[in-house]
């Protein structure tokens, strides 16, 4: 069994802010951002992201829970320790499958690893 590590949620803007500065891969169904913090902590954090331009409140929610459900399956086990990691909602994820959508970020987390 993979080791799972501790996963915080990001809540501050200028967390947000700091991780749009860092490395950018642009999947189908998600963009995902990664930016290492550069302090001694190796909790990895994790945001989300979903505009009023996916849809409605339910849509958007509905958006949020996958990219929950996405983060707790492979950033806990592949996520890249000490950086915060941004998941930003795109038009095309809510149709799209999640079996794709979680291939889709594995391959952008062992992008993001290089």
């Amino acid at each position: 069994m993979a080791v799972r590590t501790r996963i915080v949620t990001l809540t501050k803007r200028s967390d947000f802010l700091a991780a749009n500065r860092g490395q950018r891969i642009a999947m189908p169904g998600f963009v995902l951002q990664v930016r290492p913090r550069g302090d001694d902590d190796s909790v990895v954090r994790v945001g989300y992201t979903v505009t009023k331009k996916i849809g409605n409140a339910v849509v958007r929610n509905r958006m949020k829970r996958r990219l929950r459900a996405l983060a707790r399956d492979h950033i806990a086990r592949c996520g890249i320790a000490g950086a915060d990691h941004v998941l930003i909602g795109r038009a095309g994820g809510v149709e799209r499958d999640f079996a794709m959508l979680s291939d889709e970020l594995a391959r952008a987390l062992r992008k993001a690893a290089k």
